[in-house]
């Protein structure tokens, strides 16, 4: 048997960009229930030196965070992105289990020969569809 974890980067500022394309190369920061900290950054928004946890009302208004985007968490579009990454990893997959909202297990048995080209699709799929 053959399985290969599927763990999506920065998943909920992945969601987010995914709906504002001028957020593609900007640092992107999804904040906590009632906007209280950090949950997820973009590399962007790591090498601004953003933490996660960071409380936000503390770092917003730094001079050098003026081009963050800064998002209020939103739950039901990143269930229904992780639906959506789980659909698409089925058409690739005999078995996909999900751990999280944005870490499945996938068993690759029987790609052993094109599993390159079949991760390949499988990511350009997903990045599609998302």
């Amino acid at each position: 048997m053959l399985y290969g974890l599927i763990d999506c980067n920065s998943f909920y500022c992945s969601c987010q960009r995914a709906f504002d394309p001028d957020l593609k190369h900007r640092p992107v920061v999804v904040l906590s229930n009632n906007d209280g900290c950090a949950i997820a950054r973009t590399a962007e928004a790591k090498q601004l030196g953003i933490k996660m946890g960071e409380a936000w009302h503390l770092v917003h208004n730094e001079r050098k965070l003026s081009d963050v985007r800064w998002f209020s968490s939103n739950y039901p579009l990143y269930a229904d992105m992780s639906r959506r990454v789980y659909q698409v990893l089925l058409d690739y997959s005999p078995r996909v289990e999900p751990y999280s909202i944005d870490e499945m297990f996938l068993d690759l048995s029987g790609f052993s020969d094109s599993l390159h080209a079949h991760c390949g699709a499988m990511r350009q799929a997903v990045q599609q569809i998302t």
